[in-house]
């Protein structure tokens, strides 16, 4: 086949207090930088869904044209001007090429400052432009906000099975797979829906601890009885809109299997409501907590700031974590990534081993949230370059845009000139901090750091310190879900008639 080739991810919290822009996408903050025709190529062994395809499709022969992979981390709205630029390089790729299928790696959760459901306007113009006969194809996301148009316009999407999301690159493979299936036989297939009727919060999802894990391993069990596909996206719930939610979508040759199939799923993810709940420390009980284990053990403790994790729409500079461990009276603990590019302009232009005075972060605008004002010692300066060694992003290539480690106390902070999520522990290295050797981590993720940092640490606990992304969605002032969607598992139902203060 002649396929061609694009991928455009954002993942939207319609509550955080900073937009993507363009040049957002262009800096990839934690994704890879983005990257036009040939320069696709590049991500081939990198653990993204377009590297799964693009690898996957060059060992079985088939010719690609690749257009544009644009991503950049979680944010508020995706502006006008940074979605037409990018769609518009997609779109005019379409109407000047000629291929057999199109297959384009999105998240499954953008919303933008024109169109709610940003994946369904990418895949409606698309449509509009290939008819009918020529099959779409994508890649989702496991924190997509699946939606009905979504699944009427694409011939086949595929979700992620892992958080840490590990099977990226994996799932572009099934992508081709789910494609060459498609295109070998002329017996139609059908597609099945449905959505469920509460939120998950995100820490509820990893799929290394139940009730996540045990819900694909059933997935996957089903899928192998006459089924082509089946997922499930347990959502981003973090999006106020109407089709913000967990989904099951599966494809086959049998409806009834495909039905089935979706039922079963539906019914057992539904049958544990109760377990999708997920339990949270205040910042410092987190460390006073983390430092008892801290003193009994060789390993460090490493504490998840989930509510300012940039992978889900914080900025990544709220200080709320540091201020708990300097008045914990921490020692030998790291924070990062803390981006607050005017303290690391300050730090460069006073060299290493200087001291500065300055206002660190805090400027979320969250209640709870202000600037930390202090004396730090500048005892690392670099250029943030580096590339991936974990198995999340393994062998993606980041830059920070410049990094510091600022020292305050027994506190090390790495702070750097652009957002990213604290997905590897290279990121620490590059500050000069090895990981291993500290008593106390606190990482601004939510899940996603579990990939390469839970063999290393004695214990995870997940804080809820103030910052933009509300871990239990019930915290969140929805105007716009669904009538009769709880806003969290066994929580209250939403209400158009009566909006949540």
């Amino acid at each position: 086949m002649r396929i061609l080739v694009a991928g455009f991810e954002h993942e939207t919290n319609t509550f955080a207090p900073s937009k993507a822009s363009y040049p957002n996408f262009v800096r990839g903050e934690g994704y890879p930088a983005l990257k036009q025709g040939e320069e696709l190529y590049g991500l081939k062994d990198v653990n993204l869904a377009a590297g799964g395809f693009i690898k996957a499709a060059m060992a079985a022969g088939h010719e690609l044209i690749p257009v544009i992979w644009a991503g950049a981390s979680a944010s508020a709205h995706v502006t006008t001007d940074a979605f037409e630029q990018i769609v518009g390089k997609i779109t005019k790729a379409a109407e000047r090429n000629t291929y057999d299928a199109v297959f384009i790696n999105l998240h499954g959760a953008m919303v933008t400052e024109d169109h709610d459901d940003g994946e369904g306007e990418v895949l409606a113009r698309l449509r509009h432009i290939i008819g009918p006969s020529v099959p779409l194809m994508g890649s989702l996301d496991l924190h997509g906000n699946v939606t009905a148009k979504m699944v009427d316009l694409a011939d086949g999407l595929v979700a992620y099975q892992t958080y840490p999301h590990l099977d990226m690159a994996e799932t572009g493979a099934r992508v081709l797979q789910l494609l060459e299936n498609y295109r070998a036989s002329p017996k139609p297939w059908f597609k099945s829906f449905r959505r469920l009727p509460f939120l998950i919060p995100i820490n509820g999802m990893c799929t290394l601890v139940d009730p996540a894990r045990s819900v694909y391993d059933k997935l996957r069990k089903l899928q192998q009885k006459h089924l082509l596909s089946l997922s499930f996206a347990p959502g981003f719930p973090a999006a106020d809109f109407p089709e913000c939610g967990p989904t099951v979508w599966g494809y086959g040759r049998d409806r009834n299997a495909v039905e089935d199939a979706v039922d079963i799923l539906c019914d057992k993810i539904a049958s544990q409501e109760k377990n999708w709940r997920v339990d949270f420390l205040p910042p410092h009980d987190a460390v006073r907590q983390a430092k008892q284990i801290a003193a009994e053990t060789s390993k460090p403790v490493v504490i998840s700031d989930t509510q300012d994790n940039p992978g889900a729409g914080g900025d990544g500079n709220t200080t709320g974590m540091v201020r708990a461990l300097l008045e914990c009276g921490a020692e030998d603990a790291a924070i990062g990534v803390f981006y607050d590019p005017i303290a690391l302009e300050v730090a460069k232009k006073a060299g290493v081993g200087a001291n500065i005075t300055i206002a660190l972060g805090g400027t979320s605008g969250v209640e709870g949230d202000a600037p930390l004002s202090g004396t730090f010692h500048v005892d690392f300066l670099g250029d943030g370059k580096c590339t991936f060694q974990g198995p999340m992003f393994h062998g993606n290539e980041v830059d920070l845009g410049g990094v510091a480690c600022l020292r305050i106390g027994g506190v090390s902070i790495v702070v750097s000139g652009t957002k990213a999520q604290m997905f590897d522990r290279v990121l620490y290295r590059i500050a000069g901090i090895e990981p291993e050797k500290m008593k106390i981590l606190v990482n601004k993720s939510s899940v996603h750091f579990r990939a390469d940092f839970a063999d290393m640490a004695s214990a995870i606990l997940i804080a809820k310190s103030p910052g933009p992304m509300k871990a239990d969605p019930d915290d969140l002032p929805w105007t716009r879900l669904s009538d009769g969607m709880r806003i969290s598992p066994m929580g209250p139902a939403f209400s158009t008639s009566r909006p949540k203060d």
